[in-house]
């Protein structure tokens, strides 16, 4: 038997010495993925029921129908929540396919944790629903279990910033009536006797949390779709999707292909997990995700565990889940291991755990619970999870192909989120957009990951590091004046001829202005939402006066969206312009075209030293745009806000700098500074 220390100190006398266990003979197996003699070989889930038939499947489970309003493809955890909500929401022409059985794949080995807390309300509001589904809805309507148990949730807090995060989670919590308590070390410590908290700060602790079982929510979840009239399918893999390019040149879905008949339908759903990158590539759709194996070990039985909550210290970076007499033991580790081929075969299968790699979780674990040390481990469960690069998951509709939408990519988290996305995704496919505000989660986001990493290293709950030059920056842009390099905007050109009445149709404000005009609205969906505020210029007719401005001899218009969001509002316009067929293109000129803003009272003191151009009120009047000369250079110039101009085209920064009084910082091609509040954020 394999006990939790013997592997600790094992791996590290490994690496660090050269002990009798890592003598010439056997330092191959210490450095390897084979399990050691010291290692159990057993692989298997800690659950009771498992839909895995041994002889497999000779065919389809059922007749394939032939047509279908929308064919999930995939019977996971998202899969099964997509085809029950689309059944529940009144789609009952859907179909879900299954190469295997229910649960294949991914979500069969899942620990199936249930945390009600996170800093986003949508995911709070997302996972309260998956909760609903799964310990309540299902049994009403079936009558069958699922599964769930609701043993509680426990947040470690080993430091004094995670207890802060952790209140305002509890904040959080209380508007959405999620029962939860900030906990001293001694309280922890009643409730969970076994739990070391010499080293902690507090804990968060959730009653309702739990614990759900994939076989049993999801074949419960296929047989609540059934009773309103979905098909599901099993043992029958999709071998190609079907595109079509209609009168507009826009592709569309058009059928899912099997070894066993053809299915007609213009919607299809990738649900598949690490296959969706595959499943993808048959509809000439990219699915950004990487597979990478994912690991927990089942400890035996260890005394005074039952009833315990699940735990989850997210700075060891480690979760303790409760399984009757004993704990399922994993995390997620900064090395984690690539699977570079998928394999189509993998439907019920395990990897070998690489020990090397599992071993961290085992020293946090150990910390958090000492009777580990001693505690054997019953089996492994190494398996294949789905992961994104700013761990969100894929949703939505694909910007490549018409009626091909995304629910996959879910960071092991597909059985939590399952009940919220798959609700959200079946409203996507009916209405045309989700519920709630899902941006965050679709697959048209762009986000800045370099950014986002800058930013995280500063993140606190208290006044930043860089505070200080935060109140000389606003300051500056206050009373002076500052420049700000903009260039990651979107720059989009709206042209054709029937480009005046798609402004009309997107635009909120009145943007049949004449020619030379600049005016700030937003851009509004089908249920009056906001998708974006931006600037919309309509262009002069004619000949193009900066080089990448089309040639348009009609209206013509350009428009400014904010770079975080440019790839999500190209993609509204763009279907927009389909769903309405009007006869206009859209061009992104994003890439190739530069942004500068100068802000603040000397703004235009600043720019009159550089810009051949009169811009006094009466020659430049507000929201106007002209095509100036800067330093020899054609620039597109907007004065759009008071005290704040921009100019188009990259290089005018360099020739603008020498003039500029306050303090350059050259690493960026920028003068340090920020805007505040009331001089506005969005330029042309």
């Amino acid at each position: 038997m394999a006990f939790l220390g013997i592997a600790v100190r094992r791996v590290a006398n490994c690496h660090l010495s050269l002990s009798p266990l890592c003598s010439s003979a056997t330092r191959s197996r210490c450095y390897s993925t084979s399990p050691s003699p010291e290692h159990t070989t057993e692989k298997s889930v800690p659950y009771k029921n498992v839909l895995k038939v041994e002889e497999g499947g000779s065919g389809p489970t059922k007749p394939l129908p032939k047509s279908a309003g929308a064919v999930v493809i995939g019977g996971g955890s998202l899969g099964c929540q997509t085809v029950y909500h689309l059944a529940k929401m009144g789609m009952t022409n859907v179909v879900l396919l299954e190469r295997d059985r229910l649960t294949a794949g991914t979500t069969w080995h899942t620990a199936g944790l249930l945390w009600q807390l996170r800093p986003s309300d949508v995911e709070v509001e997302l996972l309260a629903h998956t909760r609903q589904v799964v310990s309540h809805d299902l049994e009403q309507e079936t009558g069958l279990e699922t599964g769930w148990i609701q043993n509680g949730g426990l947040f470690i807090a080993s430091n004094k910033q995670r207890l802060d995060e952790y209140k305002r989670l509890m904040s959080l919590g209380k508007v959405y009536g999620i029962e939860s308590h900030v906990l001293s070390p001694a309280e922890t410590k009643d409730l969970y006797p076994l739990m070391n908290v010499d080293d902690l700060y507090g804990t968060l602790y959730v009653p309702k949390d739990g614990t759900m079982d994939p076989a049993g929510t999801c074949t419960t979840l296929s047989r609540a779709a059934a009773a309103r009239g979905a098909t599901v399918i099993e043992n029958c893999p999709v071998t190609g999707i079907q595109v079509s390019t209609d009168d507009l040149g826009v592709k569309r879905v058009k059928a899912v292909e099997t070894a066993h008949g053809i299915i007609q339908t213009p919607v299809v759903v990738n649900c598949a997990g690490v296959w969706a990158t595959k499943l993808g590539k048959m509809a000439g759709v990219k699915v950004p995700l990487v597979a990478m194996h994912h690991a927990y070990v089942v400890t035996e039985r260890i005394e005074g565990i039952q009833n315990m909550p699940n735990v989850r210290d997210h700075d060891a970076s480690v979760y303790l889940r409760l399984q009757g007499d004993a704990l399922s033991v994993g995390g997620y580790e900064p090395n984690p291991v690539f699977w570079d081929k998928v394999s189509d075969a993998f439907a019920f299968s395990l990897f070998d755990l690489d020990w090397d790699v599992f071993i961290q979780h085992i020293e946090g674990a150990i910390n958090r619970v000492p009777a580990l040390e001693q505690t054997g481990i019953k089996s492994t469960v190494c398996g294949p999870e789905s992961f994104t690069a700013d761990h969100k998951p894929l949703m939505g509709e694909a910007p490549e192909v018409r009626g091909f939408f995304l629910g996959c990519g879910f960071n092991s988290a597909g059985m939590m989120l399952g009940g919220g996305c798959g609700r959200e995704l079946a409203h996507w496919i009916i209405h045309g957009r989700p519920e709630k505000d899902m941006y965050g989660y679709d697959i048209s986001r762009n986000q800045n990951y370099k950014y986002n990493k800058l930013l995280g290293e500063e993140y606190t709950f208290d006044y930043p590091p860089h505070h200080h030059l935060i109140k000389n920056e606003c300051l500056t842009c206050r009373h002076g004046v500052t420049v700000f390099n903009m260039s990651y905007f979107g720059k989009f050109y709206l042209t054709g001829p029937d480009a005046k009445k798609a402004a009309d149709w997107l635009f909120s404000a009145d943007v049949r202005k004449v020619p030379g005009s600049t005016v700030y609205t937003c851009m509004l969906n089908q249920r009056g939402g906001s998708e974006a505020d931006l600037t919309v210029s309509r262009l002069e007719a004619g000949a193009s006066n900066l080089p990448l401005t089309p040639e348009s001899n009609g209206d013509a218009y350009y428009l400014a969206i904010g770079g975080g969001v440019a790839e999500h509002n190209w993609n509204h316009i763009r279907t927009v312009l389909q769903d309405e067929s009007f006869n206009c293109q859209l061009t992104d000129h994003s890439e190739d075209m530069g942004m500068i803003s100068i802000q603040g009272p000397k703004s235009r003191e600043v720019l009159q030293e550089i810009l051949e151009t009169d811009l006094s009120n009466g020659a430049f009047p507000f929201s106007t745009h002209k095509v100036c000369s800067a330093a020899g250079h054609k620039v597109s110039t907007d004065f759009i806000k008071s005290g704040k101009f921009t100019l188009e085209r990259m290089g005018v920064v360099y020739e603008a700098k020498a003039h500029l009084k306050s303090p350059f910082d050259p690493s960026n091609n920028r003068v340090k500074g920020i805007y505040p509040n009331d001089l506005g954020t969005h330029c042309l």
